[in-house]
């Protein structure tokens, strides 16, 4: 895709004559010329290999084209949030960011080092702000730096979305999605979702991370992932996210098959003289587990062990008399193969919300919002 042969001023002017109607208001309105700005579109056009405006005697017409990659580029120029910004400064610092080192940088563009050098203190200096600093002989953004790495990236996931947009429109399919997967969401409702959707678009490129929600969030908030799917926080704590729920979980005690307290619909306190697997403080059901027992006055039970994994879970679970608080999604295989047993569930009002969680400013595709509707199905 042509993102970094692309002119952030030209693309400025294709939002202006969107908005205005015609090239003369355009031109004025981001200070340049007619003749410049008919030359920025051609230029802008011939890259993408698709008209984005329609030329009438009484003004532009946006195309279908536009309609798809004007709100893109709007929302990338929002991102910015700068005139000082240009498309060789934005390259050259991700490239910095996200490899460590103007050599690592170098390798990754195809760029000389001093021109990475000069557009990284180019824009340094516009902004007035300290953006790169030696460690000995490394180089490590600073907290500006950083800030500014991650609105650079929010912007280039609006203008590669637009991109993708484009080449599917002319019958190219290179539309993606990248979907954060927490534990519980890979057991059943994720898998389920992308079965279904897979049927209707093959060629859609989908790429599962896997991690806890700490692992994630830092890169659903840095645009590398487009959602998150697993337990939902509350309270969010994250203000750049939202949050939107899909179903409510209510999680089991789990233990093997024949452990003592199989078949006997054993109390709290008859739990509680067992030692517990339970997820790290701050995880959600680890919160359901120590409300659990303060809720009926009882003294936390032992955690010799602390784990997320459901398949480490389970394995020690098969072999000694521990127990977990899980979703019996999370188990389904086990339980069918009689490996474990759900000894009861968790008390009335110890349900959880999965659902999933975006950036506040994240727009889909076409794909993507397709694809939360066939979570929002599957979790129906």
């Amino acid at each position: 895709m042509p993102l970094w042969e692309m002119n952030l001023r030209h693309l400025q002017a294709i939002v202006r004559i969107a908005d205005l109607g015609t090239m003369n208001a355009a031109a004025q309105a981001v200070n340049l010329t007619q003749p410049a700005i008919t030359q920025a579109l051609g230029r802008i056009e011939q890259l993408l290999g698709i008209p984005l405006f329609e030329r009438r005697h009484d003004g532009m017409v946006p195309t279908d084209a536009a309609d798809l990659f004007v709100p893109r580029i709007r929302a990338a120029l929002e991102h910015l949030a700068s005139s000082h910004v240009t498309m060789s400064r934005m390259r050259a610092l991700l490239a910095l960011a996200d490899s460590g080192s103007y050599n690592g940088a170098s390798v990754v563009t195809g760029l000389s080092l001093p021109s990475l050098h000069r557009a990284v203190n180019d824009l340094s200096l516009s902004l007035r702000r300290v953006l790169v600093e030696r460690r000995g002989k490394a180089v490590a953004l600073t907290d500006a730096g950083r800030q500014m790495a991650r609105t650079f990236r929010l912007a280039r996931v609006e203008l590669e979305a637009g991109l993708a947009e484009l080449e599917a429109l002319k019958g190219h399919e290179i539309r993606s999605i990248a979907i954060g997967a927490m534990p519980l969401s890979r057991a059943r409702v994720l898998p389920a979702a992308i079965t279904r959707f897979q049927r209707r678009h093959p060629q859609v490129r989908i790429a599962i991370i896997e991690g806890s929600r700490a692992e994630l969030v830092e890169p659903l908030r840095n645009g590398a992932i487009d959602f998150m799917v697993g337990a939902l926080r509350d309270p969010l704590i994250e203000p750049d996210l939202v949050q939107r729920p899909l179903f409510r979980d209510r999680p089991a005690i789990v233990a093997r098959k024949g452990h003592p307290l199989e078949g006997r619909d054993p109390s709290l306190a008859d739990l509680a003289a067992y030692p517990w697997i339970v997820a790290a403080p701050g995880a959600p059901l680890r919160s359901t587990w120590e409300q659990m027992f303060a809720e009926a006055g009882l003294e936390q039970p032992p955690v010799p062990i602390e784990s997320g994994s459901v398949m480490i879970i389970r394995q020690l679970l098969i072999h000694g008399d521990h127990l977990a608080l899980l979703s019996l999604d999370q188990v389904a295989v086990e339980l069918e193969a009689q490996w474990l047993v759900a000894l009861r569930s968790a008390p009335e009002g110890m349900e959880r919300s999965i659902g999933v969680s975006t950036r506040a400013s994240w727009r889909p595709t076409a794909v993507q919002a397709e694809f939360i509707e066939d979570l929002e199905a599957v979790a129906a």
